[in-house]
């Protein structure tokens, strides 16, 4: 392996042209989460939608309902409880970066602990490979041993925290993602936690404000692609610049994609608030709406507590939500939970 940062031009033509594009795209994803009503509300459907993306890379697979019931507690899904590790993964390591403003090799063990908390801290024990989840075929093998491991993280740690270096944080990003991944540094959720790496250094830049730019996607769909390029990379270091062209066309395309769905949500939001004030203008007011957006599933003790009404109102507007077409009413076990139909339907197309 090869230490950081590396020795030869990456800032080719090609991969200019490209981070060009990129950049362009993230800028406009960046300046379009300040229209936003609740930001919150955009915060929290992206960030389980890259649970669900992320955690389907690695093979494990739910459904968005699975993942609702499971926060209101009708789940015994195991592989929605994993997903749900992963979303807390991202809130605690977004929070950390607001506190502290750098990322450490404590932050990330500690952001691995969420996301795979019986896998243990990082691996001592050799052995460990990288294959393509597809296939089956290995794509390289790892560092073995614990210090190894370890010298390769703080090297990686330090390149993470330089700024020195003139490149672009986009093009550092692609690179933190390859050496990130080839150290490989626990036994399990080495995929979930890179990629959550990736989203926290852009924050960390500037490039964003809000945790709401994920790969997963771009990566599902060319997963061949990805784990070529990164065995390519591991035979010779100068395909490098494949792998960053991989990454920015990522960029450019989610950004694009992110864009798309943020004005989904915000258009169904201000739809919702309109046709609300006029069917149930005794009701409305911006904290019901906030949430019924903000989780998919809701029930009359969340209406008590986060609107401070009786059990008798609470009761009230959930039956005049259902009556207007706002809420689907669903029976589970002996309790009644509600349906946000309309972000229901926007999750369809995340």
């Amino acid at each position: 392996m090869n230490k950081l940062p590396l020795d030869f031009d990456i800032e080719t033509k090609r991969v200019l042209i490209q981070l060009n594009k990129a950049n362009n795209k993230i800028g406009e994803l960046k300046g379009i989460t300040s229209t936003l009503e609740n930001p919150k509300i955009l915060l929290n459907v992206i960030t389980l939608g890259e649970a669900k993306d992320s955690s389907e890379i690695e093979n494990i697979v739910t459904t968005y309902d699975e993942l609702y019931k499971e926060i209101t507690e009708y789940s015994i899904n195991p592989s929605s409880k994993e997903v749900l590790n992963y979303r807390s993964s991202i809130n605690q390591g977004f929070e950390i970066l607001k506190k502290q403003g750098f990322i450490s090799i404590n932050n990330i063990i500690d952001i691995h602990k969420i996301i795979e908390p019986n896998v243990g801290d990082i691996r001592k024990i050799p052995g460990t490979e990288i294959i393509n989840s597809k296939t089956g075929e290995i794509v390289n093998e790892t560092p073995q041993s614990y210090d190894e491991v370890m010298d390769y993280l703080t090297n990686l740690e330090k390149y993470i925290n330089d700024d020195t270096e003139s490149l672009d944080p986009l093009i550092k990003m692609a690179i933190i993602h390859y050496q990130f991944e080839t150290i490989h540094p626990f036994f399990d959720g080495n995929g979930r936690t890179g990629r959550l790496i990736n989203i926290l250094y852009l924050v960390m830049k500037n490039k964003l404000d809000l945790p709401i730019l994920y790969l997963s996607k771009y990566i599902i769909r060319n997963k061949n692609e990805y784990y070529n390029l990164l065995s390519k990379c591991n035979k010779d270091i100068h395909y490098i610049e494949d792998f960053i062209i991989y990454m920015l066309k990522g960029i450019e395309e989610t950004s694009e994609f992110t864009i798309n769905f943020i004005k989904k949500i915000n258009e169904s939001y201000l739809s919702t608030c309109t046709e609300m004030k006029e069917k149930l203008p005794k009701i409305y007011r911006k904290e019901l709406v906030d949430l019924i957006y903000y989780e998919f599933y809701t029930k009359n003790i969340y209406f008590q507590q986060q609107l401070n009404l009786s059990r008798a109102t609470a009761t009230k507007y959930l039956k005049l939500l259902v009556k207007e077409g706002f809420l689907i009413e669903e029976k589970v076990g002996k309790e009644v939970i509600y349906k946000n139909k309309a972000l229901f339907s926007l999750i369809d197309f995340y």
